[in-house]
């Protein structure tokens, strides 16, 4: 369509053609530019479609605002989409934002943390969230030991349980920040000669607690009811004199006053060589390892038996055993200092702390001596 055919009206954008057609008339055509488009459209004839100007005009203005009407939609529609984009990008920055001032603050703790060994940093994390859950408990030991001071009362805490059940963790984390002068822990060696020719018992009463004092034995008398059998340290008479006159000795004790808690840490077979392995591997580590440890594994069962017969024969109701699953270091150091906390009643407890036993690691002598027979992984 040549525009130079058409000559203007009166209305911008309306055109009509200079030569009538004989038989259509003359054509009006719409024509005007609109948000950087050309538009152009064929209104009619003069003759054919009996068009006049003013109808003309009025099919101009409709085709026109049509078009403008569309574009104001896609001009709203762009505006939406647009306005959602910098949201998204606000929040976005937002987000990007709160992730550099987060890695900004960690790069402050952990200084040039990208050098470390990854499964390193998040066992070291995790060890900084386990220590900061014993805190409210470590409070509650501290009131324990006061009250047992001020009321002159003695304690002893036993801890048993095979190598590398978790025992001197769990000491440690106990004993963390309690005074000092008022407990002590004993981990006896080998007995001397003299000692040999004593009362077997004669060396562990030696070590016992005074007025207001916690002794916390890492191994204790019932060397004799496991190891010394199994290592041939003691003839079968020794082992079962012990065995039959330990309830008595220590229904003894607790009828004159001691505070007696006996707790066996139960690791299974599979985590117990993993612990091995690691102390072999680890330089830092591989004092631990000793020559009953490299047989401890080969030995299993024959410390399964000797364990069945301990906790089945020895545990009592004036002293009986807590038994505590220790695969999960954390845990089962958290169910120790419950099961100490629970024993006495001292002034200033907290309540809101939870003090029941989670049944999954601090379970019964009867529920251990029946996975026992279920089992030879304990």
């Amino acid at each position: 369509m040549n525009l130079g055919d058409f000559e203007k009206t009166n209305i911008s954008g309306l055109y009509i053609s200079k030569e009538s057609h004989p038989e259509f008339g003359n054509k009006y055509i719409a024509r005007f530019q609109h948000d950087k488009k050309r538009y152009v459209k064929v209104l009619g004839y003069t003759n054919k479609d009996n068009l006049t100007r003013k109808d003309a005009i009025e099919l101009f203005k409709e085709f026109k605002d049509s078009i403008v009407s569309k574009s104001e939609v896609k001009i709203e529609e762009r505006i939406k989409v647009e306005g959602k984009k910098l949201l998204i990008k606000d929040k976005d920055n937002e987000i990007l934002k709160t992730l550099k001032e987060e890695n900004d603050f960690l790069k402050s703790i952990l200084g040039n943390y990208e050098k470390l060994n990854p499964h390193v940093l998040s066992e070291g994390i995790q060890k900084i969230y386990d220590l900061e859950a014993l805190k409210k408990y470590q409070i509650e030991l501290i009131k324990l030991q006061n009250y047992l001071e001020k009321e002159n009362k003695r304690m002893i805490i036993i801890f048993e349980g095979r190598d590398a059940s978790g025992k001197g963790g769990a000491i440690r984390r106990i004993t963390r920040y309690m005074n000092n002068k008022h407990y002590r822990v004993v981990a006896l060696g080998k007995p001397t000669e003299t000692q040999k020719n004593q009362w077997f018992l004669q060396r562990y009463i030696t070590h016992f607690p005074t007025g207001g004092e916690v002794v916390l034995f890492d191994r204790s008398w019932y060397n004799r009811a496991m190891v010394e059998p199994i290592f041939g340290f003691c003839t079968p008479e020794e082992h079962e004199i012990f065995m039959e006159d330990v309830v008595n000795f220590e229904q003894d004790l607790v009828r004159q006053g001691m505070v007696l808690i006996k707790l066996y840490f139960s690791v299974s077979k599979e985590e117990q060589k993993r612990r091995f392995e690691r102390r072999i591997e680890d330089p830092l580590r591989q004092w631990k390892f000793s020559e009953v440890d490299m047989q401890a594994q080969d030995l299993w069962d024959e410390f399964s038996e000797k364990k069945y017969e301990m906790l089945r024969r020895t545990t009592s109701r004036s002293a009986p055993w807590h038994i505590v699953r220790s695969d999960d270091k954390h845990k089962a150091r958290l169910e120790a200092m419950k099961i100490i906390l629970n024993s006495v009643d001292y002034d200033g407890r907290n309540y809101s702390l939870d003090f029941d036993a989670n049944e999954e690691i601090n379970i019964s002598v009867q529920k251990e001596l029946l996975q026992m027979r279920k089992s030879k992984d304990y």
